[in-house]
């Protein structure tokens, strides 16, 4: 385990109301090599690969290839490889669970129920997540408070109970859309197509759709559940993360 509940608390302390430079630079002084950013090109994620970039040359940025992810997805990565000249991991699902799945279920399997879409989650995200997080102290994600129902109550800093009470750092939790969209458009960095097609957020093709105007920004993933469940189990801590089904399922 990294870091207790009282070390959580005083790292809470010690950094609110600061700029997530401030996180990054103390995370990747503290632990690195075995600290990375799981990224899945999101306008958050592009924000803070640029910043741990211009912190040090060579941070560790990870990426969960799902087999199912739009071609504009696939090109904003290869523009951050070129332009920042990051070093990209990506991480693929196990061949023979995807081939089993698609050939016993169909290939969408999870659109008919809650459990179908966690099982194809499961195998697409979560296993190859902890595969990905084998070995390390502490990762970054993306996640921000005004995203989700289920991630209000987002802190900067948690235990990731899930992957071995690792540390889990949210670097930009309290910022808005907004000042995502502002730190973009200053830095002129590359950014899915997508998001200028009213796709606020982005997953796997089949699963994500553009919202109208003043929709909520995860109403396009995953629209035929309701709120509370629109989590894949990559964050398993959060409301609806599904910690519990996923650890019984990897049994």
């Amino acid at each position: 385990m990294t870091g207790s509940i009282d070390q959580i608390r005083r790292w809470e302390d010690h950094f609110r109301g600061g700029r997530p430079e401030a996180v990054l630079r103390w995370a990747l002084s503290e632990f690195h090599p075995d600290v990375a950013l799981a990224s899945s090109f999101s306008r958050e994620d592009i924000v803070l690969i640029a910043l741990m970039a211009d912190i040090r040359p060579d941070p560790r940025i990870f990426a969960l290839d799902t087999g199912r992810l739009h071609e504009e997805t696939y090109e904003v990565a290869e523009a951050l490889r070129r332009t920042l000249g990051v070093r990209i991991e990506w991480h693929f699902p196990e061949r023979v669970a995807v081939e089993e799945i698609e050939r016993g279920k169909g290939l969408f399997s999870f659109r008919e129920n809650l459990d179908n879409r966690h099982e194809c989650c499961r195998i697409r995200k979560v296993e190859p997540l902890s595969r990905a997080l084998s070995g390390l102290r502490a990762w970054v994600t993306g996640q921000r408070r005004e995203q989700a129902s289920t991630r209000r109550s987002l802190a900067v800093f948690e235990v990731d109970k899930a992957h071995g009470g690792i540390l889990k750092l949210n670097p930009l939790a309290d910022w808005t859309e907004g000042q995502v969209r502002d730190y973009i458009r200053e830095r002129g960095l590359p950014e899915n197509l997508l998001h200028e097609a009213g796709y606020p957020s982005i997953g796997c093709a089949p699963c994500t759709r553009p919202v109208a105007p003043g929709e909520d920004p995860r109403a396009g993933r995953w629209w035929w559940e309701r709120p509370e469940q629109k989590e894949c189990g990559l964050h398993a801590g959060n409301p609806g993360g599904c910690a519990r089904r996923d650890d019984e399922e990897a049994r």
